[in-house]
């Protein structure tokens, strides 16, 4: 009986180990994907940067993506002006050169799916329904901002809408991406999610965590590493050795591509053919976006640690709205005087809704304890009265 009970587990043994090997043998082996149809575009001729003629996106699509970009950078000036101002709280952080990684990658998802931006991904959030004058509110930490002036830029969220708010440490929505996504499997609702990194919050350990543990999971997670020269004032080249982030998905064993950042019909591409493969079971998926920050981390930063020369060389050569614009022209996608429509329309917008951000009322000190836990199950923690005195 013994001998029976032991040949039976065996049996039983070798079935679990059989099967865990076909299930590691059902995972394919993944490189780092440079597909030229994605990668950064060189002209050997001299001509100036355009954009990949490969697309599956319809012309009003590509018109509605140009308006996305533009609203982007028209958003960012006018925050600028009014922290000039000094109406805006706290700091400014621009986007500017990058606006094509965000709006692009963005643009790719469906309604259903969540994305979870770093401070420059303003375009992002706007692609997913988030309006200006929540934008500015926001920045001005006015009541009638969405997080009713407790937090500042685009720190807060709308579950709704498919945006989690992010946090200042980075890396850590990594981690909370994958509980999203192994949270929605268990309800088995069926989306996707981008989480934006840049190159220094990929050396951070809660990246490490979060994105081993998608890999490992199978969990539909996109992370867009957004390799813009610089973690605040520290040249990539002096934080990581990898002379390409996408080196790093080999680890994970999952795939990577490497995308031109400045090119929005690239950023579109391989964003929704990692979305597909991610939606149908492949499991995450790493995007190194080749882009470069023309700003310093905020507004108040005056980038003394750049070489000279060097922004002024992005901002003539591979501009990202200059490109897009040269693709729209040169494929008879838009007329010029259909870009100064948009470029009208956008401005009326932004007029209407930075008057009404303006118009909103400071909150009121005692709202700040509201909201931090749930109210339903703690009181507010109002200041006690011992100290009121």
């Amino acid at each position: 009986m013994d001998q029976q009970q032991s040949a039976k587990g065996d049996q039983k043994g070798q079935r679990e180990k059989n099967s865990r090997h076909r299930r590691h043998a059902a995972r394919p082996r993944f490189e780092i994907r440079v597909n030229t149809k994605y990668a950064p575009h060189k002209t050997a001729d001299g001509k100036a940067l355009s954009c990949t003629s490969e697309t599956t996106l319809k012309p009003e699509q590509l018109i509605e993506i140009y308006r996305y970009l533009k609203l982007t950078r028209l958003v960012e000036e006018r925050l600028v002006n009014l922290y000039r101002q000094t109406k805006v709280v706290g700091g400014v952080f621009r986007s500017l050169g990058q606006e094509a990684t965000a709006v692009g990658s963005a643009y790719a998802l469906q309604s259903q799916d969540f994305i979870t931006p770093l401070i420059r991904d303003l375009g992002a959030v706007l692609v997913k329904g988030i309006r200006p004058r929540d934008i500015f509110a926001q920045y001005m930490a006015k009541a009638w901002g969405p997080s009713g002036g407790k937090d500042l830029n685009i720190h807060f969220g709308d579950i709704e809408k498919g945006f989690i708010g992010p946090i200042s440490h980075l890396g850590d929505m990594i981690p909370v991406m994958t509980g999203l996504l192994l949270a929605a499997r268990m309800q088995k609702k069926n989306f996707v999610a981008i989480a934006y990194i840049g190159d220094g919050g990929m050396s951070t350990g809660a990246f490490h965590e979060g994105i081993n543990f998608a890999a490992v999971q199978r969990l539909p997670l996109i992370v867009v590493a957004e390799h813009n020269h610089y973690a605040y004032s520290t040249p990539t080249s002096l934080q990581t050795a990898c002379k390409d982030l996408a080196e790093k998905a080999a680890g994970y064993g999952i795939p990577a591509y490497i995308v031109d950042g400045n090119d929005v019909v690239a950023c579109y591409e391989v964003t929704k053919h990692a979305t597909d493969y991610a939606r149908r079971g492949g499991g995450a998926v790493l995007i190194e976006a080749k882009t470069y920050r023309r700003k310093g981390h905020a507004e108040h930063d005056d980038q003394r640690y750049v070489a000279s020369g060097e922004v002024e060389w992005w901002e003539e050569h591979n501009d990202p709205l200059d490109r897009f614009e040269r693709y729209l022209l040169e494929n008879n996608l838009a007329t010029k005087e259909q870009m100064d429509e948009i470029l009208a329309g956008v401005l009326r917008e932004i007029d209407e809704d930075c008057e009404w951000a303006e118009s909103s009322p400071m909150p009121e000190g005692e709202k700040a304890a509201y909201g931090v836990f749930d109210n339903n199950i703690v009181p507010p923690a109002h200041r006690p009265k011992v100290l009121e005195s």
